[in-house]
């Protein structure tokens, strides 16, 4: 306005710049509200974060807050040491080592306790000792029954040649109780010059010849042992047989000879064995045929019987064929005197 109260400029003027003003920021907050913003922006391509990435964010944030004990570091060092070590000795197969020793201090502990073994009931035992059964179960003087293992000791029990199946308790508080059932020695298997002692089923219980045993049959052969059942039950149907039988040899693992005491082959066939040993015990009843100086019978075809004599039982053989027709010569010379 200017003295008296007059506009300097024209109301239509101010007016019109006004709205022009008003429009210029009406166009600005349009596009303002139209733009999304930075953070609106960031989540709608593949820059957003996923659901675990919050919950990671999240978690690390309450982590960060969280104060942990004093020497927890330490502990934790250690920690990794002792597993460093113990996958050490794993590696290194010095694990029994490391077992026994920590077996040994558990022992004396459970012993100072009053757990340690006082007494061993055991039964069963007849071929094998007191003191061999207990060491092969693992009792020893320091043995606590807290940390003897039962089930370990009936494995290596059974283990044993001699025993065939063991029960293993532990009675609290200082008593274990061992039943044994052993193999008993059914026959001396003889293979490539080595005697050794075998049960019915033909596994080895002693691996060389025992005095205590010599008066077992003797079986010689591949696949002898295997069949032991079937010879010695076929001996001991026939005894008169059996007594004069010193070995039954397996004859390319399909048939049995019998070397008799006298040094005689019998050679039996593949089949009907029980037939084949009645008429070896008639003839020899009828004909003394197991003591006649012969070296062999074969019997290995069905009825037929043929013996081979020895060199001097042919000589002698022969002998007598020459002295049969020498005197036949000399009857004969004296029918043609007399005519």
């Amino acid at each position: 306005m200017d003295g008296i109260g007059r506009v300097s400029r024209s109301l239509t003027a101010r007016l019109a710049g006004a709205g022009a003003d008003a429009l210029a920021q009406a166009s600005e907050r349009l596009r303002s509200s139209a733009a999304p913003s930075h953070r609106e922006a960031a989540f709608d391509g593949y820059a957003r974060p996923s659901a675990v990435g919050l919950r990671l964010r999240r978690l690390s944030s309450r982590m960060a807050g969280i104060r942990l004990p004093r020497r927890t570091g330490l502990v934790a060092t250690l920690i990794l040491f002792a597993a460093t070590g113990l996958y050490g000795v794993q590696r290194g197969g010095h694990w029994p080592v490391v077992n026994e020793a920590l077996l040994s201090v558990g022992d004396r502990a459970a012993n100072a306790a009053g757990l340690q073994v006082r007494g061993v009931r055991l039964t069963g035992n007849s071929q094998m000792s007191h003191a061999q059964v207990l060491e092969v179960a693992g009792v020893h003087p320091e043995t606590s029954v807290l940390f003897f293992d039962a089930d370990q000791a009936r494995e290596r029990l059974k283990a044993n040649s001699w025993i065939a199946d063991a029960t293993v308790q532990k009675l609290y508080p200082d008593q274990i109780m061992i039943s044994v059932v052993e193999r008993e020695p059914f026959a001396l298997w003889q293979l490539d010059g080595r005697i050794q002692v075998i049960a019915a089923d033909g596994r080895v219980i002693v691996d060389h010849l025992d005095a205590r045993f010599q008066h077992l049959p003797l079986l010689v052969g591949k696949g002898a042992g295997e069949r032991a059942r079937e010879i010695v039950g076929l001996l001991g149907d026939h005894p008169d047989v059996a007594k004069v039988v010193r070995a039954a040899v397996l004859v390319a693992e399909r048939r049995w000879t019998l070397v008799l005491k006298n040094g005689i082959d019998v050679r039996l066939p593949d089949t009907d064995l029980d037939r084949a040993m009645v008429d070896l015990a008639r003839l020899d009843g009828e004909r003394r045929l197991m003591t006649r100086d012969v070296t062999m019978i074969d019997m290995r075809i069905p009825g037929r019987v043929t013996v081979r004599l020895s060199e001097d039982a042919m000589k002698a053989h022969e002998a007598a064929l020459k002295e049969r027709d020498r005197e036949r010569a000399r009857r004969r010379a004296q029918q043609g005197l007399r005519t």
